[in-house]
């Protein structure tokens, strides 16, 4: 046979020698197809001995592979799909990652010139066979992070999309089952980042391309449900399973002159368990992770650029509210969406805000989807920085709203279970003041507006929503309510601050009341995407900061007095408070290890009793939490 293959391969470079024609190089190919059909093999098999040459290819070993490959072409009428099999095979299991730009372009003509005389016969084969060129074999992974391997790449994806494109105009349910076959291969958790990374390239490309309207919405969808797989990987604790009795909350705490002080002093070593992303380095399936949310923000960028992120936004709109908005241990996909209104918050940020209210407000939906709605909510109003405070007192009083209705039809005592829906809704509502009070209050016609809302007929309800929301968002919020005169706050409502079981209990086993979605993302590289347009606890001006400003000036601090501007488009706060908040960390010139110790060092609370109260303890309590959950570190630590 191996003598044979090379007097076979003579023959081609001889027909290649002496220039035969296009319909002489056909008249061969198409003698050794139909003879076997009669069943005579010979030169059938030397065919595709050609076609199986997978060693280092000479020039004429790439010039007899384009002959025939252009010489299949102009027979693809002869190929018969049980006589031909082995043939068949052979084509569709090439890998244009392992040829130059001639045998590629050969290759998509003949996958192309399948289609056009098959009428769709071969339309599954095709595609799959194209689909698998979105990435490379594993033996040239390695070449991707080097010009000419990224310069492959390019000629490769390129006569894919272009093929693909083609055999969509010749099989109108072409895109249909490119969708379904795209899905079908899309690398699992486990799978090589790099071959991760390159799909979802591949499938960016097909939502962006002129098959998008087809299928589009579904790879953004497929795209948010692999960052969701990847998500619930890295895995906390599970807190239902904690010890009740240990009641230590974690505290975002980012005083980041005393952290640095503390640093220094213990060698730059982080003493303890906390929460840092230090802890997920090392983390495979959160470097995934990481990698494909940047991949994904920079998309949503260029989808920014090119006028269609509204269009793609209402794609992951419907997304998040199908899968992510009902994920519980969803810690940072979710940021997808944050990102998407950080780029256009007159747009999709106000939608998002609206969608999430709209949901809570509706009591067709079921109580753990409103919960979750309004988590999200309180958890995005505070954070944003890019959300005006206009528009945060707007939604505020959308939330007010609904919890007075329910106060006016509920005349039952505190019952977590009963009334855990309007629990979660007037926690979300102090949690939103915690971070935006004073910045509402800065604004006379704001001011106004906050104070005609009913907060404290719907935080005096016999339900007693002071008593069952998490005491640390309680303390903090009646404290700024004290400093605003937002109300009468007496010592007697700061004392009978319970750490309870009242809490656990209405945010089921989920813990919705602790379920803040949009605290600070761990994940380095997202992360320098999202601190832009975050707002951390340690940025925000709470109510009571003139008061202890004035006692340090009384103390003879030497500080100088100053008035903040009233509003900021930015989020409504001050002007000063702004431009801390778009100044990074690094900008700072505060190493990251700092950064990350600063702003996750913790605050322990212990619990004495499940009726412990806070009294004297209330500095401590009102310090304001990042992530309100026990004190359980990643599982990846």
């Amino acid at each position: 046979m191996g003598v044979e293959l090379a007097n076979e391969r003579a023959q081609f470079l001889e027909m290649e020698e002496v220039n035969f024609t296009d319909n002489e190089l056909v008249y061969h190919v198409r003698t050794a197809l139909k003879s076997a059909s009669l069943g005579d093999s010979e030169s059938y098999d030397e065919l595709i001995g050609v076609m199986h040459h997978r060693e280092r290819l000479s020039p004429d070993d790439v010039a007899m592979l384009v002959t025939c490959l252009k010489a299949l072409s102009g027979t693809v009428s002869c190929i018969d799909v049980v006589h031909h099999e082995s043939l068949l095979s052979s084509i569709f299991g090439m890998s244009m990652w392992n040829y130059g730009p001639e045998v590629m372009d050969a290759l998509v003509d003949l996958i192309i010139s399948l289609q056009a005389a098959s009428s769709g016969k071969y339309v599954d084969s095709c595609l799959d066979m194209l689909i698998r060129n979105f990435v490379p074999p594993y033996s040239y992974l390695a070449l991707l992070k080097q010009p000419r391997g990224l310069s492959r790449k390019d000629q490769v994806l390129s006569r894919v999309h272009s093929a693909l494109e083609s055999i969509s105009h010749l099989v109108p349910l072409a895109p249909m089952r490119l969708l379904s076959l795209v899905i079908q291969r899309m690398p699992r958790q486990n799978d090589n980042e790099i071959v991760m990374m390159t799909y979802v390239e591949n499938m960016f490309k097909l939502e962006s391309g002129s098959m998008g309207q087809l299928v589009g919405s579904a790879m953004l969808i497929a795209v948010v449900d692999r960052l969701l797989d990847l998500d619930v990987e890295i895995g906390w604790e599970d807190i239902v399973q904690d010890d009740s009795s240990k009641g230590i909350f974690e505290m975002e705490l980012e005083d980041l002159e005393e952290d640095e002080e503390d640093l220094n002093d213990e060698g730059n070593e982080l003493p303890g368990k906390h929460l840092s992303r230090n802890g997920l380095q090392g983390n495979v399936i959160a470097e995934k992770l990481d990698s494909l949310l940047v991949m994904t923000f920079e998309y949503l960028e260029s989808c920014q650029g090119h006028g269609r992120l509204l269009e793609v936004f209402e794609t992951l709109l419907h997304s998040f509210r199908i899968t992510v908005l009902n994920a519980y241990k969803s810690k940072f996909a979710q940021f997808v969406m944050f990102y998407a209104c950080a780029l256009d918050p007159e747009n999709c940020g106000v939608r998002f805000a609206r969608m999430l209210v709209d949901i809570f407000v509706c009591h067709d939906q079921p109580p753990m989807t409103r919960m979750s709605a309004v988590a999200y909510l309180a958890s995005y109003l505070s954070r944003g920085k890019f959300l005006s405070a206009s528009y945060i007192t707007t939604m505020l009083k959308r939330l007010v709203d609904c919890c007075l209705d329910y106060c006016k039809v509920q005349d039952g005592d505190v019952n977590p279970l009963a009334h855990r829906v309007f629990y979660a809704g007037c926690q979300a509502m102090m949690y939103v003041l915690c971070f935006r009070m004073r910045s509402i209050m800065s604004i006379p016609r704001l001011k106004s507006q906050l104070f005609l809302m009913p907060i404290e007929t719907i935080l005096k309800h016999k339900s007693d929503p002071l008593k069952v929301c998490l005491p640390s968002v309680v303390g903090e919020f009646l404290k700024q309510a004290r400093a605003a005169r937002l109300f009468a706050v007496t010592k007697t409502i700061f004392d009978d601050i319970l750490e309870s079981e009242l809490s656990r209990a209405f945010g089921g086993l989920e813990r919705l009341d602790t379920f803040f979605p949009f605290d600070p993302c761990l994940l380095k590289k997202s992360d320098s995407f999202i601190r832009p347009n975050f707002i951390f606890w340690s940025m925000v001006k709470t109510m009571y900061d003139d008061d202890e400003d004035r006692y340090e000036d009384e103390e003879g601090s030497g500080d100088e007095d100053g008035e903040d501007s009233e509003e900021s488009v930015d989020g409504g706060v001050g002007d000063d408070r702004v431009d801390r908040m778009a100044t990074s960390f690094n900008e700072q010139d505060i190493d990251i290890e700092e950064f990350d110790y600063a702003l996750n060092k913790m605050s322990i609370t212990p619990k004495q009793s499940l009726m412990y109260k806070f009294g004297g303890g209330l500095e401590e309590l009102v310090r304001m939490p990042s992530r309100i959950r026990p004190s359980t570190s990643p599982e990846s630590m």
